[in-house]
């Protein structure tokens, strides 16, 4: 087993800038995101995690509703495409097209990103406030297989008091998902 140095970017910090490639054949930057919107949710997803599958529509439903509120979700797979070979571009593509996924999708080819977040998981929330600075990290909800029996809302409650101007409360929680799948 191979211990790989795991930066993270702690709650108060600054996220770390990105410049990656989209499904939409577009370079995304987070710093351009952040121009424009109030707040922006970053999701560590992958194609074939069972916990981002079991997530999807929730992430969607949460796109839908503050998306109005100058609020987005970017969707980062990073998961090791020589190891996985259902994550890649095209295969990102295809994914997103059929799940019509209503949000950016971006590759994190290097890990870099991912990295530098700390997501260690699919799913890996991070809320991202105007000025860039990381102010939630962790989980969607408390239960990833009945949406009906979530007790806990953590990222959308995170998302709606940050909006409203209100302390979020937690900062952080435990990622529920699969462990993301390092380079070796």
């Amino acid at each position: 087993m191979t211990l790989l140095e795991q930066t993270g970017t702690p709650i108060g910090s600054y996220a770390p800038d990105f410049e990656l490639p989209g499904i939409d054949n577009q370079v995304h930057h987070l710093s351009r995101y952040l121009e424009k919107f109030r707040a922006v949710g970053v999701v560590s997803i992958s194609n074939d995690c069972p916990y981002v599958h079991l997530y999807l529509e929730r992430l969607k439903n949460i796109q839908s509703e503050f998306g109005s509120q100058k609020f987005t979700l970017i969707g980062i797979n990073a998961t090791c495409a020589p190891q996985h070979s259902q994550e890649c571009l095209d295969t990102m593509r295809s994914f997103a097209q059929s799940h019509q996924i209503n949000f950016p999708y971006l590759w994190d080819s290097t890990q870099d990103v991912s990295r530098s977040f700390g997501a260690d998981k699919t799913p890996t929330a991070f809320l991202i406030d105007a000025k860039g600075v990381v102010c939630y990290q962790g989980r969607i909800d408390d239960n990833p297989q009945h949406p009906e029996a979530v007790r806990l809302h953590d990222f959308k409650n995170a998302i709606a008091a940050h909006l409203a101007g209100k302390t979020i409360n937690p900062t952080q929680t435990d990622a529920l998902g699969t462990p993301l799948i390092w380079r070796h």
